[in-house]
């Protein structure tokens, strides 16, 4: 199969990216590897393991944890501002308990990009692992940073958080990177849109120092509104490969119930095997 010009874009949407890694799952078991991947927060962090040839890690590490108070702890959002242990997840799991495989990653000629925000202009970077090496895990912590539950992450002298709040599913991205074959993976069942929410209206309160990033998140909900629109007419015109979820997914952003996340883990990959004849022959056209 040739799969020149061909990109896989991984959304986002917390834990219910847990659908994502069902889907990789499969493509896995089917050595099905597109030459460029662009993944945002959790779709990100499915992205590396995907590079990285590691077809169980982001299961293992999105299950055996979510209970580990290192992993997730309210208490630690009321102490220190943050929900999630991001040393924990991006220092001692990676480098300990669920090894990452550094060299495959490093080494493989996948093009891995992840999305980010700069807080200051509101604006979405782009980082490429070939230019970072082991330190893409930064990139993948910045990824997933997400506002009032994270604190940034200062890096190259940028100051970035969640890639969410500025380009949600990095379609339009992948198409001006010169790909003619786009298979999306989405966390959300089709007809999806978002809502403005009172939550971002406080991040002008939170983040007075950003002025990007609070005008970036009032208007996230209608970019992503709009890229919604803009994949149905792609997919209308059979120039997108879609597999997302028929109807809302059992487990949400922030789930530590575990029958939940293998639930979600599980459609995402049956959901990948029905799908897949159309996706090759989306691919072979």
């Amino acid at each position: 199969m040739d799969l020149k010009n061909s990109a896989l874009i991984l959304e986002g949407g917390g834990l219910r990216g847990i659908y994502t890694s069902g889907v990789l799952r499969f493509f896995m078991d089917q050595r099905l590897f597109l030459p460029y991947v662009i993944g945002v927060s959790m779709g990100a962090c499915n992205a590396a393991n995907y590079v990285s040839r590691q077809p169980e890690r982001s299961r293992i590490v999105n299950t055996r944890f979510v209970n580990d108070s290192r992993y997730l702890s309210y208490l630690r959002l009321l102490t220190g501002g943050e929900l999630f242990g991001t040393k924990f997840i991006f220092d001692t799991i990676p480098n300990s308990l669920v090894p990452f495989d550094y060299q495959t990653f490093r080494e493989s000629d996948v093009k891995c990009i992840s999305v980010t925000t700069d807080c200051k202009t509101g604006e979405a970077l782009y980082f490429e692992k070939s230019e970072f090496g082991d330190d893409y895990i930064s990139i993948l912590q910045a990824s997933t940073c997400l506002p009032f539950i994270s604190k940034p992450v200062r890096y190259n002298g940028h100051i970035l958080m969640d890639g969410g709040i500025s380009d949600s599913v990095p379609i339009r991205k992948s198409i001006s990177d010169g790909n003619q074959k786009n298979v999306l993976v989405l966390t959300q069942p089709k007809g999806y849109r978002k809502n403005s929410s009172q939550f971002n209206r406080l991040a002008r309160i939170r983040y007075p120092q950003f002025p990007g990033l609070y005008k970036a998140l009032a208007y996230r909900y209608i970019k992503y509104n709009e890229t919604m629109d803009f994949i149905d007419e792609l997919e209308q015109q059979d120039e997108v490969f879609t597999i997302r979820p028929a109807s809302v997914l059992s487990a949400g952003r922030i789930e530590r119930n575990k029958d939940k996340l293998y639930s979600s883990y599980d459609r995402g990959y049956l959901d990948a095997s029905k799908s897949y004849e159309g996706l090759c022959r989306y691919l072979t056209k």
